[in-house]
């Protein structure tokens, strides 16, 4: 099977179970915002941002290593999978400690309780990494969309239950606990590790180099997608938290969930070919191509049908997200593409560079979320997000055209310079009709919906666009 084939058969089998589970956390989150007030949506962001650090330290870059070297063999695989257990256990311990600091930084003593809960979470996540990594490796996307729609739609049902039933966001610590402990004992059974006798430090010092610069990038891309959710909670209170940060993830869904339909499968199916740069990069301009097309779409629509979309997903009690949410979705699209860069500096090996650029970009971002805290307001905040966003875009791509493909970075724009003409199209449209008012959220969401539609078919058809995406769909 091509390269082409393996990658649009991933695609399609994890677009189907990414969308499984698009809507059921979608269902789920939308009633959880009913149930539960922002400020207990606040405490648990507050305390999740740490959740992620601590599982960067426990990933170790160790699951993109797996993936990329094609050499491990059983006893191999198993000294790293014990290795990954142990340093799980050690750091699910330092996480319960560490909620001490946390409750000092946020004076609330809370967050002791909640950091020993949610250390489990942490504990299962880590051991999660091998198997993971495995299933991915052997291209069984369909197996890993499966035991997570399982997983969302079981542990979230029983989530909405204790929620109900004033569990307040103890629920939600069931949800992050459950989740991990449900995926990780699917996924040990079904990734078949066999476990060795004995332990061996080699098999770790085999991949060390390449996972060392991964957990680099993600060290730093952790401080770059956190810092402003520490700082919000630290100086603004748990309650501003709580606004801002269902704006950000709801701002996240469209990139997340698009773009995670196609970067899971870029680095397993491209690392075959990691000595073919050609091949690599004729692939990825398509796959560039379709994510912009897409982005900009959605970009356009969730700026101009923001207030629509938060009362639909939340309620009015969220309309202080609004204004936020409106921002950040400007940079949809540059993060749909921004996204799936990473891939592919794993991919063609070039992790040095995947941590290079991560240090440029946390630069750019660290900067523009200091500046929004100091201001207290959300607005600039997320407008310095979202230029961030656009350096990030330019630095990145710039150094992957050159150091990587050998290619013209004005060359690379071109490839998608038609992206900026339907957005204006799309931008004229909804200007054109702004004076359309509509008391009901829904029928508004989806009257602008179909204006969006229709001004995009219109810069597709003049831009010539729709070719691609025709042929895309048709193969």
């Amino acid at each position: 099977m091509s390269n082409k084939s393996k990658l649009k058969n991933g695609i399609m089998i994890t677009f189907i179970a990414k969308y499984s589970n698009v809507i059921t956390q979608l269902i789920i989150n939308s009633i959880l915002a009913r149930l539960l007030m922002p400020e207990e949506f606040g405490v648990i962001a507050i305390i999740t941002v740490f959740i992620s650090f601590f599982n960067i330290l426990g990933d170790m870059g160790i699951g993109p290593a797996i993936i990329q070297n094609k050499s491990l063999d059983d006893k191999e695989i198993s000294d790293i999978f014990k290795f990954s257990v142990m340093g799980a256990l050690v750091i699910a311990i330092g996480f319960y400690f560490f909620s001490y600091f946390i409750a000092f930084f946020y004076t609330n003593r809370i967050y002791i309780k909640l950091g020993f809960l949610l250390s489990f979470s942490v504990f299962f996540f880590i051991c999660n990494i091998v198997p993971n990594a495995l299933i991915y490796k052997k291209q069984n996307f369909k197996l890993v969309g499966i035991i997570n729609v399982c997983a969302n739609i079981g542990v979230g049902i029983i989530t909405i239950t204790l929620a109900l039933n004033g569990w307040s966001y103890y629920s939600l610590i069931f949800d992050s606990i459950s989740k991990s402990l449900f995926i990780f004992i699917f996924s040990f059974t079904f990734s078949k590790i066999k476990i060795k006798k004995g332990y061996s430090y080699n098999a770790v010092k085999k991949i060390r180099n390449y996972s060392s610069y991964q957990f680099l990038f993600n060290f730093i891309n952790y401080f770059t997608r956190n810092l402003d959710n520490i700082l919000i909670g630290k100086f603004l209170g748990s309650s501003t938290l709580g606004y801002y940060d269902k704006s950000y993830k709801l701002m996240l869904y469209p990139v997340q969930n698009l773009t995670n339909v196609i970067t899971p499968v870029l680095h397993p199916v491209l690392s075959e070919y990691q000595d073919q740069i050609d091949v690599i990069y004729d692939t990825y301009i398509e796959v560039v191509k379709v994510l912009a097309y897409i982005g900009i779409f959605v970009s356009v629509y969730c700026f101009f049908s923001s207030k629509e979309i938060i009362r639909i997903m939340y309620g009015t009690n969220w309309d202080k997200s609004i204004p936020a949410f409106r921002i950040l979705s400007l940079s949809i699209v540059i993060q749909m593409v921004l996204s799936s860069i990473g891939s592919i500096f794993q991919s063609t090996g070039y992790v040095n560079k995947l941590f290079s650029t991560g240090l440029v970009s946390a630069c750019f971002t660290i900067t523009a979320i200091a500046i929004g805290v100091m201001s207290k307001s959300l607005e600039v905040l997320a407008m310095g997000i979202v230029i961030s966003f656009a350096f990030n875009f330019i630095q990145c791509f710039y150094v992957l055209m050159k150091h990587v493909f050998n290619k013209k970075f004005s060359e690379f724009l071109l490839n998608i310079k038609n992206v900026l003409i339907i957005g204006f199209i799309m931008v004229c449209g909804y200007l054109l009709t702004s004076k359309i008012s509509i008391d009901n959220v829904l029928i508004s969401a989806i009257v602008k919906l179909v204006i969006g539609i229709i001004t995009y078919l219109i810069g597709l058809i003049i831009t010539k666009e729709y070719k691609l995406l025709k042929s895309i769909i048709i193969k």
